[in-house]
């Protein structure tokens, strides 16, 4: 009772139909959660971690694209497609490259030694405490990555409905949480589907109601290609340092480009999908079709950045337009929609971040039971006392970020911290372990140190952490353009590869085996 009375004392009633028509797709998706757990079952630890293996592959598609197409993938890609051009879009092709790549040369490998989590592969060939440590980026980019998107959500859901930022934020959490719990890998599958589908349906239900207010698809390409020049096309050209308009922001952007396709790979949120596939060839087909499906779901943000960027906002919606690019999509689809739509096209914002805040927390809550938990606090725990310290850690787990999406306005500084430090530190660390047999727990812990050095010694100025190594192409604000963050995970795994060979006869290397 006091809970209902606080939301209706924060829910502004102007806006009641779109909040009604939101609060029913939150009780759709909640209650396919709670059928996907009776279907599935959580006693098993499988059962929870990876659903018993027997996820098919269309479900599985599914689950993979809803979970990386999240509301940052959607808010983001129309914010820097109205701010800073084509070329900086990177996100959806470095993305869906990420999940091709892993599925050619990681899924396979990973599947068939049927681990139970990302850090398997790191707990046989290094050792649980090596795993433990490389589990310390893995949570954080997990954690604040859900925080992240969380904001996201609410600042759509302010703009589109007047709902009150912290309301919408808790309600999306707390139903996300609570699914996630009951029903393992399951409920966040099922509901996938779901949140897909609907994503795909209100993305795409804006475009022909947006494009008329700018003068049509053609008419937006043409102003918007005037309005970018160089930058309106998604690549730079291959001598781009030569260019004016790019100069030494070239390597910036292939650092980035390379953080995103690498750096993609190493999440336990995406080998949770891999693991919990029926096969070998299931893992590798639903990464590879996966990654097509990302590529097309990030057609209609884009679309909806170029409007947002050419409309004339004064003459189409009688208003300046949005004061920061961040607002790009929420005020394109409050302002150039009709109510209806939308509130469709809320739901599927709502949808991207639904489906990718379970996943998250899901997977880190994964990684803490089975690679900290169980080896270090609890080598005899049972597969029930397991189930349990399972569904705490997700509550704990999706409680922060919870509490940083409300508290800290930094959130998406440290969630690019934590993704470059999952780059710089997870991919050395598990594509040794993966496919070199010569790999120790010395040259991983070098590895570590090394990686961790050079990335730290880059700097974070969103978070106050200035460049105090001497790296090149340092811009006014200290800002250094040289791609230090691939120099951190090449050095990394060069190190690991050499330290393990000078080191072989103090740590012999160990063999990966089946997981039982």
């Amino acid at each position: 009772m006091l809970v209902g009375t606080y939301f209706i004392h924060r829910w502004n009633t102007r806006f009641w139909g779109g909040f009604v028509a939101i609060m029913c797709f939150y009780v759709l998706i909640f209650f396919v959660g709670a059928y996907a757990a009776a279907r599935g079952g959580t006693a098993e630890t499988d059962q929870v971690l990876v659903a018993g293996r027997g996820i098919p592959l269309a479900i599985s598609v599914f689950t993979m694209s809803a979970t990386w197409i999240d509301g940052g993938y959607v808010n983001g890609t129309a914010e820097y497609t109205a701010s800073s051009g084509l070329a900086w879009v990177q996100a959806p092709w470095g993305y869906a490259l990420s999940l091709i790549i892993g599925g050619l040369f990681f899924a396979r490998t990973m599947r068939r030694h049927r681990f139970r989590t990302m850090l398997d592969p790191l707990a046989q060939r290094y050792g649980e405490r090596v795993a433990a440590l490389s589990f310390i980026p893995a949570l954080c980019g997990e954690v604040f990555w859900t925080a992240a998107i969380l904001t996201a959500l609410g600042t759509t859901f302010a703009t589109v409905l007047g709902l009150d930022f912290d309301t919408a934020i808790i309600l999306s959490a707390l139903i996300g949480i609570t699914y996630t719990a009951i029903g393992g890998l399951w409920a966040v599958a099922l509901t996938d589907v779901v949140q897909l589908l609907f994503l795909f349906f209100g993305l795409y239900l804006i475009l022909p109601f947006i494009l008329p207010h700018a003068g049509g698809l053609a008419q937006v390409w043409a102003d918007y290609s005037a309005q970018k020049g160089d930058l309106a096309w998604f690549f730079p050209p291959i001598d781009g340092w030569r260019h004016e308009a790019w100069g030494n922001s070239f390597w910036l952007w292939c650092d980035q480009a390379l953080l995103l396709i690498f750096g993609g790979i190493p999440w336990q949120v995406y080998f949770q999908r891999v693991l919990s596939a029926r096969d070998e060839d299931t893992a590798v087909r639903l990464s590879v079709l996966s990654g097509f499906v990302c590529m097309l779901a990030a057609v209609p943000p884009i679309i909806i950045g170029m409007v947002g960027a050419t409309v004339d906002w004064q003459a189409a919606a009688g208003i300046a337009g949005p004061q920061e690019t961040v607002l790009t999509l929420p005020y394109v689809i409050r302002y150039l929609t009709n109510p209806v739509v939308a509130t469709i096209g809320l739901g599927a914002v709502a949808a991207a971040v639904m489906s990718s805040v379970d996943a998250s927390i899901l997977s880190a809550s994964s990684m803490a039971s089975w690679n900290v938990y169980r080896p270090l606090v609890q080598p005899n725990v049972g597969a029930l006392g397991l189930a349990r310290v399972l569904k705490r850690c997700i509550w704990i787990v999706g409680i922060a970020a919870l509490l940083m999406a409300l508290q800290i306005k930094s959130v998406y500084a440290l969630w690019v911290l934590c993704s470059d430090l999952v780059y710089c530190i997870l991919f050395p660390q598990l594509a040794t372990a993966l496919f070199d047999p010569k790999a120790n727990r010395y040259g991983a812990l070098a590895g570590f140190a090394v990686s961790l050095l050079l990335r730290a010694g880059g700097g974070e100025l969103s978070l106050g952490l200035p460049c105090w190594l001497p790296y090149p192409m340092l811009t006014e604000a200290g800002v250094s353009l040289f791609p230090f963050r691939t120099l951190a995970m090449l050095s990394g795994l060069l190190t690991i590869i050499v330290v393990s060979r000078c080191t072989q006869r103090a740590c012999p290397p160990q063999a990966l085996r089946v997981v039982e």
